[in-house]
């Protein structure tokens, strides 16, 4: 492994961008309406994506890097290491991607996967409907078979991304006789398909990064199915296990931001090196060691892994304390700015102030999407904990 450490450590060394070491730019979700306002962004995707490591543990074949997750770990500390920004990011690597190497053929692994590693492609989801949010396999988007073709009809809401992404795989139900769980099948579909209409929906942070996505009489080959027909609930329960291991922030590599204790500081006061306030000092301690023992939770589970070994119910359990821990930091952060945290616009207020209140905002939605914190907490007594109902 010394050795896989070293040569990470000067290729990366070699290879990244000053700029983006120092924060400027960053990671992309890539795709055909990507666009750079650094250019050494695009210069690290494309040099990433040819050493195989925007998807490191991927095989080489459909575009990886074929590392062990040893391996993989090592990467991300070299990163860390230097300040590098994941080179790319987004639903194709964390969701779609690994749920196609489980489920789906050598043909869709090599037409799908090699686009996604190289940031060609940016992907959607299409779970939620307007009637089918926590009880997804009430879904009731139709997918009739028409000759080679699958004849799509419904919407789906709440599709994170949408604007920008150039393909969606959703759960659509094609055997209106079965029961809901076993009706339902999953399909994948460029979004410049006839009959696709994409409408954002404005966030209570200003934002518009969810969608409504309507389909009308939208064709789609049968070649695009994952899966046997009807096997939709099994792949897309899989895949919502890749979703919540990435929102509870299981591996990735992040870049060093900004911590609590240097806003406390800049905003509460600094007395010999410490937090001037002891009740602020407090809370930042408990919330760092939260993080902490959070931290390496995620790391002792991720070397007990194999390499080709799925995520289990324990993603839920990462998905829970992950993103309500993010909400905590959040609200402890708001705490700290005071009045500054009011910011929105102006003057009156820097990027990061106005950039800390959207992100306190957004934070709420943490204990909604990918599954609602009350789901993950009856996901963890059944399965993890094996209470009785």
């Amino acid at each position: 492994m010394m050795e896989f450490r070293l040569e990470a450590r000067e290729w990366l060394t070699a290879n990244c961008p000053d700029s983006l070491r120092r924060g400027l730019g960053g990671y992309t979700a890539g795709g055909r309406k990507a666009t750079y306002g650094n250019p050494d962004t695009k210069l690290w995707l494309d040099r990433m994506a040819e050493r195989g490591w925007t998807a490191p543990t991927w095989p080489k074949e459909y575009g990886g890097g074929g590392l062990t997750n040893a391996e993989n770990m090592i990467l991300d500390e070299e990163m860390r290491r230097i300040n590098a920004p994941a080179a790319l990011t987004g639903h194709g690597l964390t969701m779609i991607g690994p749920a196609i190497i489980e489920f789906g053929n050598d043909a869709q692994c090599r037409e799908h996967l090699p686009p996604i590693a190289r940031g060609e492609i940016r992907w959607c989801q299409g779970y939620s409907e307007p009637g089918a949010g926590s009880d997804l396999a009430g879904l009731m988007m139709r997918a009739e078979e028409d000759g080679d073709d699958y004849v799509v009809n419904g919407s789906k809401i709440w599709t994170s991304g949408a604007v920008g992404a150039d393909w969606i795989f959703c759960l659509v139900r094609t055997d209106f006789e079965a029961s809901k769980h076993e009706g339902i099948s999953f399909l994948v579909l460029d979004m410049e398909t006839p009959g696709v209409t994409v409408t954002p929906i404005e966030l209570i942070s200003g934002a518009s990064e969810f969608c409504q996505t309507f389909f009308d009489d939208v064709r789609v080959p049968k070649r695009n199915l994952i899966g046997q027909p009807g096997q939709g609930w099994t792949v897309g329960k899989r895949l919502l296990q890749y979703e919540r291991s990435s929102i509870g922030g299981r591996g990735g590599t992040r870049q060093r931001a900004k911590t609590i204790d240097e806003w406390a500081k800049e905003y509460v006061g600094e007395a010999d090196g410490q937090i001037a306030d002891p009740a602020v000092r407090d809370a930042v301690t408990e919330q760092r060691i939260g993080d902490d023992a959070y931290q390496l939770t995620i790391r002792r589970s991720f070397e007990e892994a194999t390499s080709s070994q799925a995520p289990s119910f324990l993603s839920s359990m990462f998905k829970l304390y992950g993103t309500e821990q993010n909400m905590r930091r959040n609200d402890l952060l708001m705490s700290i700015l005071g009045t500054q945290g009011l910011g929105w616009a102006g003057d009156g207020f820097t990027g990061a102030e106005r950039g800390s209140t959207r992100g306190w905002l957004r934070s709420k939605a943490n204990s909604i999407e990918g599954g609602t914190s009350e789901i993950q907490r009856n996901i963890i007594a059944k399965r993890v904990l094996g209470l009785p109902d």
